[in-house]
């Protein structure tokens, strides 16, 4: 039987993709900070440098690498960056150079979208051959870690596969997207009804696990890059619609133009916010279905749909 390791088990992407992996028939195990009494659960305690991953790696065939430090929305470090760096760099290659000590064959590196940028020009998504342009500590973080990896790589023999996702939806996600879903299910009228002009991919958590699970075995993935999205992209008002419509209620948009929306966050110090809800990101995951002959699991509707089963997203 494959045995996986999988960091960041109990995450709202880990505990989906362990599920996945079980239900194909692999041994997991479930690496993450505190067990919590969930089958296969390994304690590593904090990720860092000096993160002891001998006992997680015994006898596993592959990793896939979910855990890191991501967005904070209140950060209270004096150094963001070098925290990140810290979890996101350092604890990723110190699993790396471990996992190649423990005979591992392969990685699977979840990374991110803000490796290549935080937005993009219409009907110029992102591919995973453009040049790389982090803005964040975050992104910044990630890209160093695949750098790192790659020379691991290069130097061992270690397979490694990278996927680098947008925003992943779908019940039990947080954030901004939660937030979203919480304004439309109440009725909270929205200044987004003339936001129509940009486009942004989104990735629905079962076909980011389901391309994660094909990264895991399939031969063609090793050595590669891959983006990955529901195969749609949507400007603002039309995923509010939809996932109005997918939520049985009626999104309150309101007809306010983008360039006041856009004047009034930057005065509140909410650019970044608005260029979010206003600006596009597009990826181009052609070279994925391609190369994994693979296409996305579920539709963007069905998986809105998935969250009307949810209280809470």
């Amino acid at each position: 039987m494959t045995r996986v390791l999988v960091t960041g088990a109990n995450g709202f992407v880990g505990r989906a993709a362990c599920q996945r992996l079980r239900a194909d028939g692999l041994a997991v195990v479930a690496a993450m900070r505190q067990p919590d009494g969930s089958a296969g659960a390994v304690p590593v305690g904090d990720i860092d440098g000096e993160t002891d991953w001998t006992s997680a790696l015994a006898d596993v065939d592959s990793v896939l690498h979910l855990a890191a430090r991501v967005h904070v929305m209140n950060e209270r470090s004096a150094d963001p960056l070098a925290e990140f760096r810290r979890v996101n760099v350092q604890g990723t290659l110190r699993l790396a150079q471990q996992a190649v000590q423990a005979g591992v064959k392969r990685l699977v590196y979840v990374s991110s979208v803000k490796v290549s940028g935080e937005q993009t020009e219409p009907g110029r998504p992102f591919a995973a051959t453009d040049a790389p342009a982090p803005v964040d500590p975050y992104g910044i973080s990630k890209f160093e870690a695949e750098q790192g990896l790659r020379a691991l790589a290069q130097a061992t023999g270690l397979e490694l596969v990278i996927v680098r996702p947008p925003l992943v939806y779908g019940p039990g996600a947080g954030g901004n997207f939660a937030r979203m879903v919480r304004w439309v299910r109440r009725g909270v009228p929205l200044p987004l009804g003339q936001a129509t002009a940009n486009r942004r991919s989104l990735v629905a958590l079962d076909n980011l696990v389901d391309l994660l699970a094909t990264c895991l075995a399939h031969p063609a993935a090793a050595g590669e890059t891959f983006m990955v999205s529901d195969g749609e992209d949507l400007s603002t008002t039309e995923l509010l619609r939809r996932l109005a419509t997918a939520l049985d209620c009626r999104a309150r948009l309101l007809p306010v133009p983008p360039v006041m929306l856009q004047v009034a966050a930057s005065a509140l110090g909410r650019g970044e916010l608005a260029q979010r809800l206003l600006g596009s990101l597009q990826v181009d995951m052609a070279a994925t279905q391609r190369v994994l002959q693979w296409e996305p699991v579920v539709t963007v509707d069905e998986a809105l749909r998935q969250l009307s089963r949810t209280e809470v997203a």
